[in-house]
């Protein structure tokens, strides 16, 4: 961690800035994760449709985000983040005052439109202040604040569900989402808007010209805006499918009693921050691309290794390290990279959109898993889906151009 101290002040409030609102953004959505099953008793919902309330965030995420990225070109980077927290913020309070399912699930999709947005700005304000040589590092560490708040969403849960009643214990979690509120003050006190989109703005005012939301698929940008939202749905889609469903896998298929432990979910945890923090790195030392090849063929062995090797409780606690580890350490190059892709007047415009579009279509992965398990059988529908998604990363970002040292524009 040298290049945070080496950096600004202007610098490091900004890193604080993006790495708080979206470890906050992490504990407020993993809240709900901890407790679907109490959900599904109170409401007397079933499992199709606690699924809805988990794919409808992701789905409206991905409009979100895209919304979030041509409001932040229009309007700047730091208001639209401040909107995205405070939107998001309001929204997980909201939930925990729900009677039944249909408001859980409007309130949700609504939380989704913020969710979606502040890493698309967020990533976009560091990514355009942080200067060249800290910026992978910088952006890829932000990512690793949703391991911290998915840890403390973990802590949360224990404490809430140990010493109150399960009716009150689900509801007092989403409560806890007016702290990104809070964290707006922060914001708006210390983290200026990026000189670089404020030159921006300023030559297209002089110009009386806006630039089109649509220019992301104009004939110069369209190639890179394409293959860039395949990037993302490969990342994201790998994910998605594996997260979802392995453990299901492990614990029905396998019968492995460790999953669902808190010991199994401490390790991945920790392998996953440890991975977001390697990926960070690697990301600056070696180039956007090698990050991402390294850390999708990391993820592809993994897969093999749980759905195809049989395993006993130990080795899969053990294991539980590295899928954290490459699952998540292969996001902390993205930021950084798409950042450098763009032009900055349609820089958080096509960032949002191509992160989000695959998030969009990632979201389904876990859906289409489950139709293929039907005939196929759960682990190899995992790996068809994982794998060939990861395969797709490993085209794409041989197709794209490296931008490691590159000054944006």
């Amino acid at each position: 961690m040298n290049w945070y101290r080496q950096m600004n002040k202007t610098e490091r409030h900004t890193f604080v800035a993006a790495f708080g609102g979206w470890a906050l953004d992490a504990l407020d959505f993993m809240v709900f994760t901890f407790v679907i099953s109490t959900l599904i008793t109170v409401f007397s919902i079933d499992k199709g449709q606690a699924g809805m309330l988990a794919t409808v965030t992701l789905l409206f995420s991905a409009i979100g985000g895209w919304l979030a990225g041509v409001l932040a070109d229009r309007y700047g980077r730091v208001r639209i983040l401040q909107v995205t927290i405070l939107w998001f913020s309001v929204c997980t309070v909201l939930i925990g005052f729900a009677q039944n399912f249909e408001q859980i699930f409007v309130l949700r999709a609504l939380q989704g439109l913020g969710f979606g947005g502040e890493w698309a700005v967020g990533s976009v304000l560091m990514g355009e202040i942080v200067r060249t040589e800290y910026r992978g590092r910088a952006v890829g560490t932000v990512q690793s604040g949703w391991a911290i708040g998915w840890a403390v969403a973990a802590l949360c849960y224990t404490a809430s569900f140990s010493f109150l009643p399960e009716e009150y214990a689900w509801r007092v979690l989403f409560w806890i989402g007016v702290i990104p509120a809070l964290f707006v003050l922060f914001i708006r006190k210390n983290v200026p808007e990026p000189a670089l989109f404020e030159r921006t703005r300023k030559r297209e005012e002089s110009a009386d010209k806006r630039t089109s939301a649509w220019a992301i698929f104009s004939p110069s940008l369209i190639k890179t805006t394409a293959l860039s939202a395949l990037l993302c749905t490969g990342v994201q889609g790998g994910y998605y499918a594996v997260t979802t469903w392995l453990p299901t896998f492990l614990k029905t298929e396998r019968h492995l009693s460790v999953i669902g432990t808190g010991g199994y979910l401490l390790v991945i945890i920790l392998g996953s921050f440890i991975g977001y923090l390697t990926g960070a790195y690697l990301t600056d030392r070696l180039g956007r691309r090698a990050n991402l090849l390294i850390f999708a063929v990391l993820s592809g062995v993994s897969i093999y290794a749980y759905t195809q090797i049989q395993l006993t409780n130990d080795q899969m606690l053990i294991l539980g390290f590295p899928l954290g580890f490459a699952a998540s350490g292969i996001f902390s190059g993205m930021g950084a990279y798409l950042t450098e892709l763009f032009p900055s007047a349609v820089r958080a415009n096509a960032q949002g959109f191509a992160y989000n579009f695959g998030r969009g279509i990632g979201a389904l992965f876990p859906s289409l898993v489950g139709y293929l398990a039907k005939t196929s059988g759960l682990g190899t529908a995992i790996g068809m889906f994982a794998g060939g998604a990861y395969c797709v990363v490993l085209i794409t970002a041989f197709l794209l151009p490296e931008t490691k040292g590159r000054e944006i524009e």
